[in-house]
């Protein structure tokens, strides 16, 4: 179908039964609170474009596989499952990252304070352990720019504490596509100041296609101690591994419309796909200095290691060879300072303040793929990336209504390469390249009414190319060091409205980014990007909920603009004109979700989706239809005493619709289009102490 579902209808038909949640009144919405700000404080008085998605496995119907189902309901937001757990997800905040070939590009990760993406900007979202997870929350828009590294926005992951009381829950899962699945999680005290928490979680799939079949594993160990009555500790060991990940690769048009189930012959041929595995301590320590102040230190190191085979041989002397191997040490420490105003301040004052030092070496080495085997070294090299930050933030009450918004980062990032494969036809790569920026943040938010908060904000971003975008040069060997970092200009305006059993938020935005980093070509796995001035990113966030009788309403929706403003020629020597959208980008996105609980135990959920069409290439010559999709899903819970059991089914993909879940963008062989999965089941059983 090459029309999404009639978003016009579909809109209009949310906009009566929000209409009835905000005329019955019934109920009173939780308040959410955030700490994106870097302040914790309500989601209606953050000046700015965030959201929390609350993540908890143990009493919802979630599949809990990957942090793509919870966000697709989260305004500004794209996140596409490609079906392949060799790449990652695709997910992009405002057009930022739609484009990326690998992991999470354009937005920045970071679970409790701790990044999980790396000095260079590249995130890898398959690493977040969704059954230790409590929520997330997605900034959006200028002041993500005081995390550094992020042309789009951020993520935020909190996990969850020790409880109180003794807890164990344990789900285990099957269904569709050979699926199984196993989570556990339980946390107990030691004494009342240091507690125990514990979280595991493993999956296994045959997947959609031939030759994609995964398996995953997580483990997290985490212990918080309150030394003092001002002083908390927390120390966490994690972990994550991937013995299996198949690569089918992208398929053409023609053989998606003709087998939308078919596998790429390379991918048996070079037997592609990855294994990870990847270790991680880190340390969090907050003290209470004042009734005001707080100093916070964050404190980590980790190591991942990575094979993949890539859909080629890479035979020739120029070549970097068909087979990735990477053994990365990583390794970062930040120190923040938080106030918060008195009711006694003349001019009530908040203001946050901190330095940050990320650092990352990596030992990459390339192989001949023979057919699935490693052969003969191709490349070798050390990759060093080194991050330094400062950022500062302040918010006045100038009025009792009115408060101004001032923050600025300066980032500082180093790339270097020391080459150990120098052959007559392979020269010495070795080098060194720096980015810096100062990114000024300006904003004001103006409380309307007790239900009434509007903001408006401009602020400038920086985002480097990461180590994968340089590795290759178009049209020669060696590392790219002329790409440039993209610079980009953000503007937005919002409101949100908070009244009783009803919260509401819009936002328009507006970017411009000059030596934009596009992918010029990609030919079985390997890239080549280069710089382009002028992508213009604009649109409209609506999202909204609401709980009506026994029912809770949410709804989202994105109008994105995503365009080259400037015409320039790709790799291939073809025009690309001023005006052609984004590829990945969709004009239209829309997520409707009700949940009907009868009882306290019972629940029966819908999720209805809907995407317009996205275009495969920067040409905009072949583009993925658009689409919709509609899930169910229930679960009841039964309680004998402490202990509860909760039975869950859900269906995806209810109509079965065929349709391409992601692309590869500017494909080489024009193999752009990913299939998504068609119609799934998948029942489980969770028991909980």
């Amino acid at each position: 179908m090459h029309n999404c579902l009639p978003l016009a209808r579909v809109a209009a038909l949310s906009a009566c039964l929000l209409a009835i949640g905000a005329a019955a009144q019934e109920r009173t919405l939780d308040p959410v609170v955030v700490s994106a700000s870097r302040v914790e404080q309500r989601v209606f008085d953050t000046p700015a474009a965030v959201n929390r998605v609350d993540l908890d496995w143990r009493n919802s119907n979630v599949l809990g596989i990957s942090v793509a189902e919870p966000l697709a309901g989260v305004p500004g937001m794209a996140v596409r499952d490609r079906q392949n757990f060799s790449q990652d997800v695709q997910l992009s905040i405002r057009g930022f990252g739609s484009r990326a070939t690998f992991g999470v590009r354009g937005s920045r990760i970071l679970v409790d304070g701790i990044p999980a993406s790396m000095p260079d900007g590249q995130g890898q979202a398959s690493t977040i352990n969704l059954a230790s997870a409590q929520h997330v929350e997605v900034l959006r828009g200028p002041w993500a720019q005081m995390y550094g590294n992020a042309g789009g926005g951020v993520l935020l992951v909190e996990s969850r504490r020790a409880p109180d009381t003794p807890t164990a829950s344990l789900r285990l899962a099957a269904g569709s596509l050979d699926f199984t699945q196993m989570m556990a999680s339980g946390g107990m005290r030691i004494n009342p100041a240091l507690g125990l928490q514990a979280a595991a979680e493993g999956f296994s799939t045959d997947g959609v296609r031939a030759h994609s079949a995964a398996r995953r594993r997580y483990l997290d160990l985490r212990a918080d101690w309150q030394t003092d009555a001002a002083t908390s500790v927390r120390v966490g060991i994690n972990g994550f591994s991937q013995p299996q990940a198949q690569d089918p690769m992208g398929l053409t048009q023609a053989e998606f419309e003709r087998d939308p189930g078919m596998t790429n012959p390379l991918a048996f041929q070079f037997d592609t796909g990855k294994t990870v595995d990847q270790y991680q301590l880190g340390v969090q320590a907050e003290r209470r200095i004042t009734a005001r102040d707080r100093l916070s230190l964050t404190a980590y190191a980790g190591n991942r290691t990575l094979t993949q085979f890539l859909g080629f041989s890479g035979v020739a002397p120029t070549s970097s060879g068909g087979v990735v191997d990477l053994d990365r040490n990583y390794f970062g420490t930040g120190i923040g300072w938080q106030r918060q105003p008195d009711s006694g301040d003349r001019i009530p004052l908040r203001w946050s303040a901190g330095a940050e030092i990320e650092a990352m070496r990596d030992k990459r080495r390339g192989f001949v793929n023979n057919n699935g085997s490693e052969g003969a070294l191709r490349r070798d090299e050390d990759n060093d990336a080194t991050s330094y930050g400062a950022y500062g933030q302040l918010g006045a009450y100038v009025r009792p209504d009115v408060q101004l918004l001032a923050g600025a980062r300066y980032s500082d990032v180093r790339f270097k390469v020391d080459d150990h494969f120098i052959t007559a036809a392979s020269p010495n790569d070795s080098g060194s390249v720096s980015y810096s920026q100062f990114s000024p943040v300006l904003g004001v938010l103006w409380s309307a009414s007790e239900s009434l908060n509007v903001f408006a904000n401009a602020g400038r971003g920086f985002e480097t190319p990461t180590f994968t975008e340089i590795a290759y040069r178009p049209g020669g060997t060696g590392v790219n060091f002329g790409l440039q970092p993209a610079r980009s200009r953000h503007f937005e305006t919002g409101a949100k409205m908070q009244r009783d059993a009803l919260a509401l938020e819009a936002a328009l935005f507006y970017s411009m980014t000059d030596d934009d980093i596009v992918p010029l070509s990609n030919q079985g796995g390997r890239a080549t990007f280069g710089n382009v001035d002028g992508v213009r990113r604009y649109g409209l966030e609506l999202g909204a909920r609401t709980g009506w009788r026994s029912i809770d309403w949410s709804l989202a929706y994105t109008l994105l603009y995503a365009s080259f403003t400037q015409g320039f020629v790709n790799a291939d020597g073809r025009q690309v004109n001023a005006g052609n959208q984004l590829p990945a980008t969709a004009r239209h996105t829309f997520q409707l979700e009700a949940t009907w609980r009868p009882s306290q135990d019972t629940s029966v959920g819908a999720v209805l989706h809907a995407e317009s069409r996205i275009y495969a290439n920067d040409i905009n010559s072949e583009a993925a239809p658009g689409y919709f999709t509609l899930g169910l899903n229930a679960g009841r819970t039964f309680r004998v005493g402490r202990t509860q059991t909760r039975l869950f089914v859900r269906v995806d993909n209810l109509f079965d619709r065929s349709y391409s879940g992601s692309v590869i963008v500017n494909e080489a062989n024009r193999r752009y289009y990913e299939p998504a999965a068609g119609r799934t089941f998948v029942a489980g059983v969770v028991i909980g102490l």
